[in-house]
């Protein structure tokens, strides 16, 4: 069956493709696919090399199985963050499926699209910040991840390439040791060391509200999240606030729901409407927009400054797209 399996999906592959010829091909035996090794093969695509690795056989079959086969295929160039079989079977056990024919295509997709960059970025490319991937948010625009370079390669916080820089001919693939969740708010957010005071808030356990749990749901939400500065300097404007926990818990939580809206407000759409209802009590905040500093732009508009009563924070990254909405960073505490 293994053997059937194999001829199989190469008879798929060389009906859909024309692919590159290779100096070591992988072949099948009586023991099965041969395995060339994971190693720099820069005459082979990513789903060559895939192929050609046993350790990626729940890989391969996931690609099959979402119809992606083509994609990866393609010239791209792509980054393609690769989880082993132990990985896979570790999201299959913590998500309750059997195998992988037991997860809905449209989440597999999803999965999948999300472990694929755009060019190709080899590890010492790699600098910290987020990254936009081939997954689409249902807004249609791609989500990102949030990649650290500090000490090795970190992917949202908990997934590490073990394997870097296996070259191909269409991108680079970096082996890693555990599936990509699709990002959501909070995995953006808790992942960005820039934002550990805002987490920080957000988990103070006297809130009454639970802002983690919530901000995980489907949503869609806009976030505007404040950088650690800009926390540093909300506590240095009051004398009486040395930490965190001086602030009130009911003010702390009246703080960060002017910080959140509902639905999934991009910057574009911002500048066309410039009036959004947060969740404190369906008060709203405004936007303005000014050509200050040269004229910085993000997608081509105008910078964009959040006004609410007195208070005033400039936008300084926009856009960074989860699954369940939008981020944007901000350089103050806005205010109630």
């Amino acid at each position: 069956m293994k053997n059937l399996k194999f001829s199989i999906l190469l008879l798929f592959l060389a009906s859909i493709l024309a692919l590159p010829s290779c100096t070591e091909e992988a072949s099948l035996t009586e023991e099965g696919l041969t395995n060339p090794g994971i190693e720099n093969r820069s005459d082979q695509t990513i789903v060559e090399i895939a192929l050609g690795d046993p350790d990626f056989s729940i890989l391969v079959d996931a690609v099959v199985r979402a119809n992606l086969v083509n994609a990866l295929s393609s010239p791209g160039p792509f980054t393609v963050f690769a989880p082993t079989n132990d990985a896979f079977n570790a999201f299959l056990s913590a998500n309750g499926f059997n195998d992988i024919n037991e997860v809905p295509v449209g989440l597999l997709t999803t999965v999948l699209t999300t472990h694929v960059l755009r060019g190709e970025a080899f590890a010492a490319d790699i600098s910290t910040g987020y990254f936009k991937t081939l997954a689409t948010a249902p807004n249609s625009r791609p989500t990102d991840l949030f990649i650290s370079a500090d000490n090795g390669v970190t992917i949202n916080g908990n997934v590490n390439v073990v394997t870097a820089d296996v070259d191909a001919a269409n991108g680079v693939i970096h082996v890693i040791d555990k599936v990509i969740a699709p990002s959501s708010i909070v995995t953006l957010a808790a992942s960005n060391p820039n934002f550990s005071i805002l987490v920080q808030a957000l988990t103070r356990p006297d809130l009454s509200v639970d802002f983690v749990a919530a901000l995980s749901g489907n949503g869609p939400f806009t976030v505007l999240a404040p950088t650690n500065d800009a926390f540093v300097a909300l506590l240095n404007s009051n004398p009486a606030w040395n930490s965190l926990g001086d602030i009130p818990a009911a003010t702390l939580e009246a703080v960060l729901s002017y910080h959140v809206a509902a639905g999934s407000f991009t910057s574009e759409y911002l500048f066309r409407r410039p009036t959004v209802n947060t969740l404190l009590d369906g008060a709203s905040y405004t936007t303005s927009f000014s050509f200050s500093g040269g004229g910085r732009t993000f997608s081509g508009l105008p910078t964009l400054n959040v006004i609410a009563g007195s208070n005033q924070a400039k936008v300084i990254a926009s856009n960074v797209q989860a699954q369940n909405g939008v981020i944007h960073v901000i350089d103050a505490v806005i205010l109630p």
